[in-house]
């Protein structure tokens, strides 16, 4: 690299795309490379149990199936912003908390650019409502209670401590699947193509 010129920011996307990660636009976003990414970035940095990595892209259609369960006059579209609450991750991956703390306020600011740029392409604000914001949140923490306890070594008084105390009879609605990425990836695409069309 010749002096004076600036680091590589942009990434090839298996799509074609070339997508800028210090200003994507939603031109450059499409659900494959997002279904694709998310198939392979694994939960809990890998420490999980089974023969297969708990993705990012499983976890996010537990969420959005929570989400509605939890919330069943939520429309498509928020259900969609549930989908794709962890949409960024499929070209910066899924950091443990304790990591993006160290990584700092830089993480937060890159994580917010790719989301506006997915939500935009996908008809969605930029930045949600904060009440939607909360509700995929709760949905959020009862996945990462689902997963401490089931996949991932908690303990369930561990889990209630880091997550929120969880309703038993709730916890027992939802199942954790574990399958091969190929999978994972055409249930997301298929999830997120029934969503958009009832949008």
């Amino acid at each position: 690299m010749s002096r004076g010129r600036a680091p590589r920011a942009w990434q090839r996307m298996l799509s074609g795309r070339r997508l800028d990660l210090l200003d994507p636009t939603p031109m450059d976003i499409e659900i494959s490379d997002i279904a694709h990414g998310l198939a392979f970035v694994a939960r809990w940095n890998g420490q999980t149990r089974g023969d297969f990595a708990y993705s990012v892209a499983e976890h996010s259609l537990l969420v959005e199936e929570i989400f509605a369960h939890c919330y069943p006059a939520a429309g498509a579209r928020d259900r969609l912003a549930a989908l794709l609450h962890d949409a960024p991750e499929y070209v910066i991956g899924d950091m443990i908390s304790p990591v993006k703390a160290a990584v700092g306020p830089g993480y937060g600011a890159l994580d917010a650019r790719l989301t506006a740029a997915i939500h935009l392409r996908f008809g969605l604000p930029a930045v949600l409502p904060a009440e939607l914001k909360k509700r995929i949140k709760r949905a959020d923490k009862i996945s990462a209670w689902l997963e401490a306890t089931r996949i991932a070594g908690f303990s369930e008084r561990e889990a209630d401590r880091l997550f929120g105390r969880l309703d038993r009879d709730l916890a027992a609605r939802f199942e954790i699947r574990l399958r091969p990425p190929r999978e994972t990836r055409e249930g997301f695409v298929a999830r997120h193509e029934d969503l958009i069309a009832l949008i």
